[in-house]
Formats: structure tokens, C-alpha cells, sequence
């Protein structure tokens, strides 16, 4: 009897053990459908943030691209007309402005189209911001630039003092124009810097909701 009641007391021990990890089982279940029904609408906020904020950057980036384009295009067009009928310093000063600006619509189509291209449908948000963040270096970059391009063309101005006739007329037309073309270019990319700002508006707290848009795998180590 004694051999009897201690196999029961075994097998009743091993079921109770059993019906007890059966239900730890079903709470981590139920603890994982709870936070997935949590975390879903958050993930789905994050993609649609992600592309809201992805879609905004390369519509600012575009825009930018066509007013240099803009600015390219009428000084490439006025500059090859009046540097024909005109003279002195305003023929040097009209030829600079289209010499420079065939430089600048090259950077404009370029530009925009790197702005154009397609994103990587599972691109994270740190690659978008690391996109954004970079985008905004380069005009910072070029601020600094255009500071040292009205630089150059006040010290021109300040050689055509030197010299006389023709030269004295090239070295003044051309650091008036290079003058002009650093200021534009300085207002330009100060002013984009300043308004892609905005694009990171309620957007850096869902940096850390960085999931995969195509899957989310879960693991789960259990132990009894």
C-alpha cells in the first residue's frame, strides 16, 4: 500500500507540474497578444510617420532645387543677353552671372534629382534622419561657402583699384557679381536650413519606435 500511495502521490505531483506550466504558458501567450494589440497601432504610427517625414524632406529638397534652378536660369538667360549690349563693367559683371549660374543649374538638376529618387520601402527612421541631418550639414556647409564667395568678390573690387581699363573693368564686374551670387546663395541656404527645421517637428520621439516595416519577430525563452 505504501509502495501504491507514494506512485500516486508522484503522478499526481508530475500532473499538477504539468497543468502548472500549461499555465504559464498561457499567461506569457496572453501577456504577448496583449502587448502586440498595444504596440501595433504604435508601429503603424511609425510608418506612416516615416513616410509623412521622408515625403516632406524630398518635396523641401525639390523646392529648393527649382528656386536655384529658377535663380540659375534667369541670370544664365539675362547674363548672355546683356553681356552683348553692354560695356565696361557691366558686360564683366553680366558674364560672371551667366558663367556662375551654368554652374548652379548643374547643381540644381542634380539636386533634384537625388531629392527624386525612390526610397527603400524598410528604411528605418535613424536612416531617414541620418538623410535629414545630412541634408541640413550641406546647407550649413554652403552657408559658409557663400560667406567666403563675397569675400572673394569684394576683394576683387577692391584689386580693380589697381589696375586700369579692361582689367580694371573684369575684376570689378566679375566681384560685383560674385558678390551678388554669394548673397543670394547665403540668404538661400540660410533660409532653407531654417524652414527644414520644421520637417523634424514631433518626430524625434518615434525614433525609438525604429522597428522593421516588413516584419516584427518576436522571441520568447521560456523556463520552468
Amino acid at each position: 500500500m505504501g509502495v501504491i500511495k507514494s506512485a500516486e502521490r508522484s503522478v499526481a505531483t508530475e500532473i499538477f507540474q504539468l497543468v502548472r506550466a500549461k499555465i504559464k504558458v498561457i499567461q506569457i501567450l496572453a501577456s504577448c497578444v496583449l502587448i502586440l494589440s498595444i504596440y501595433q497601432p504604435l508601429f503603424s504610427q511609425h510608418l506612416d510617420r516615416l513616410k509623412l517625414f521622408d515625403e516632406k524632406r524630398q518635396n523641401h529638397q525639390k523646392s529648393a532645387m527649382l528656386t536655384l534652378g529658377t535663380w540659375a536660369t534667369i541670370n544664365i538667360t539675362s547674363g548672355l543677353i546683356l553681356q552683348n549690349n553692354t560695356s565696361g563693367t557691366d558686360k564683366y559683371f553680366h558674364q560672371m552671372n551667366a558663367g556662375w549660374n551654368a554652374v548652379n543649374l548643374g547643381i540644381a538638376a542634380l539636386g533634384y534629382w537625388r531629392a527624386s529618387q525612390v526610397n527603400s520601402p524598410d528604411k528605418s527612421f535613424s536612416e531617414a534622419w541620418k538623410k535629414y541631418e545630412g541634408y541640413q550639414k550641406s546647407l550649413l556647409f554652403n552657408a559658409g561657402l557663400d560667406v567666403g564667395y563675397m569675400a572673394g568678390g569684394l576683394y576683387l573690387i577692391e584689386r580693380s583699384r589697381r589696375y586700369d581699363g579692361k582689367k580694371a573693368d573684369q575684376r570689378k564686374g566679375w566681384g560685383q557679381s560674385i558678390l551678388l551670387q554669394g548673397a543670394f546663395l547665403f540668404t538661400f541656404d540660410l533660409v532653407a536650413y531654417l524652414s527644414s527645421r520644421k520637417l523634424a517637428r514631433n518626430v524625434r520621439p518615434f525614433m525609438i519606435l525604429d522597428a522593421p516595416t516588413q516584419s516584427t519577430q518576436i522571441g520568447i525563452h521560456f523556463s520552468f
